[in-house]
């Protein structure tokens, strides 16, 4: 009788999570058709939870460039191809800007900051932001004159190693790094700074715990993953040391604020909550500025490093012809360096460093390709198939440098590259980035000579695991002086 007794019980649950998923089902409209859900999981069985993105890429194929995936009982819509996203991020970019979820943040940040903020208060730290870091010179001189004393003692640190084999991931993490904390914190630290380095542990631990299958399975079924033990427990610690060591540094920018002479990101937002300080509906507060500090200084980091390590090609020839070996590296020169300008956008689309960006929301009811998409669901728009669609580059799978130049040799734009997303949600780091990437990249290479420990051709380029970001795997090579 015990186990007739479980039978039924079983029963009972089998049926009432199949009321609510058909109930679930009816409140979410027209989707887009799909694999068909199993309650509770969803589709998370049709799918290789180490390579969702590589599943979620090959479910497009069956299903065309926008189906329904259901991540455990969450419905999603997925958007593969440029054409599509492009549709959706750019062309109805208001509807599209919402923040989807990503527990693995969200546990931490519960939708603040500028990363994961929504609605208004997203709105007004994005304009605030980007205002801030143009009147720091993001984009302008002093900026590039930070950037391009960093890339020396990038350089320094790289004669050190004499020749000898060696990875680089640390002293690229460290010199990318630095330039968000100048603009954050207004100043940069030494490489053997232990604080620093404890910084740079854990923003690199949290990039790959993300990317790992702890990770996804997090990213899948948030509510029961945060309560099993696991590696992905160890995100959310990391991301309160973080808001820790930014807690010392807004401490120690209150005792010193000069409001007539703000010196860095910091002292900005702290004026700005004096202002904002009788608005009873401001969204400057302490807890916006430690989280939005957080998201910036995590962004800024671990990206440009990524991106370098995959990218030092042969591009000695036009960095002798055009800077010699004699001065520093500058923005001015770039536009004479069409081949080394394409190589750079290349390694950033070949690497392919955040392949779905961060999940998006619809903000509010639309029709969309004739679906019904309702506010709040969720969206993954998959950035890397607008920068592998064989309508928009010819040789997608490959290395290819000449995605990015015209017949004459000239740089040209593609609008498939969508390596920063695009749309309202497009990165305000972009700018910056190009410009750390372009005279980190160009200044390494005036100095040395790269030789590699194997042959070219063995070297694994498939990324470690992929998940939020592709982490490149570990490598070593020799860099011998010019």
């Amino acid at each position: 009788p015990m186990l007739s007794i479980l039978h039924i019980l079983l029963a009972i649950c089998v049926m009432c999570l199949l009321l609510l998923s058909t109930r679930k089902k009816k409140t979410w409209g027209n989707l887009p058709p799909g694999p068909t859900p199993i309650p509770f999981l969803g589709n998370m069985l049709q799918v290789e939870v180490k390579e969702l993105i590589k599943s979620l890429r090959k479910l497009s194929e069956t299903y065309g460039p926008i189906y329904t995936f259901h991540l455990g009982s969450r419905p999603c819509v997925v958007l593969s191809g440029y054409k599509v996203l492009k549709e959706a991020l750019i062309d109805k970019a208001e509807e599209f800007s919402g923040r989807g979820d990503f527990p693995a943040v969200q546990m931490w940040s519960h939708g603040n900051g500028i990363v994961y903020g929504t609605g208004e208060r997203w709105r007004q730290l994005r304009r605030f932001a980007i205002t801030t870091f143009k009147n720091f010179g993001m984009g302008k001189r002093s900026m590039e004159e930070r950037i391009k004393e960093e890339a020396q003692y990038l350089v320094s640190e790289f004669r050190k190693t004499e020749g000898k084999p060696f990875d680089p991931t640390f002293f690229l993490s460290c010199a990318g790094s630095n330039i968000i904390c100048t603009l954050v914190f207004g100043e940069r630290f030494e490489y053997t700074d232990e604080k620093f380095l404890t910084l740079l542990n854990l923003i690199n631990s949290n990039w790959k715990l993300m990317s790992s299958t702890w990770g996804q399975l997090l990213f899948t079924f948030p509510k029961i993953m945060r309560h099993v033990p696991g590696p992905h427990r160890q995100i959310y610690k990391n991301y309160l040391k973080l808001a820790a060591f930014v807690g010392e540094q807004l401490k120690m920018h209150k005792e010193l604020l000069d409001p007539n002479n703000p010196r860095d990101f910091i002292d900005c937002f702290l004026i700005k909550i004096q202002q904002e300080k009788h608005n009873p509906n401001t969204h400057f507060n302490d807890e916006t500025m430690s989280k939005t500090t957080v998201n910036l200084f995590f962004a800024g980091t671990e990206t440009v490093s990524s991106t370098l390590r995959y990218g030092l090609q042969k591009l000695h020839e036009e960095i002798d012809r055009v800077i010699g070996p004699h001065r520093s590296p500058c923005m001015e020169d770039r536009s004479r360096m069409p081949y080394t300008d394409a190589v750079i956008h290349e390694i950033q689309r070949f690497a392919d460093i955040v392949p779905m960006g961060v999940p998006h929301t619809v903000t509010r009811d639309i029709q969309f390709r004739g679906y019904t998409l309702p506010k709040d669901l969720n969206i993954i728009p998959l950035l890397c198939t607008a920068q592998a669609d064989p309508t928009q580059f010819k040789n997608p799978t490959c290395f290819d440098p000449s995605h990015f130049l015209d017949e004459n040799g000239r740089f040209r734009r593609n609008d498939a590259f969508m390596a920063f997303s695009a749309g309202k949600r497009v990165c305000l780091g972009e700018s910056l980035a190009l410009m750390e990437l372009f005279i980190f990249l160009t200044a390494i290479l005036q100095n040395f000579t790269l030789r590699t420990l194997v042959a070219p051709a063995e070297i694994d380029i498939t990324p470690e695991s992929s998940g939020l970001g592709s982490i490149p795997r570990p490598y070593q090579f020799c860099l011998l002086p010019r």
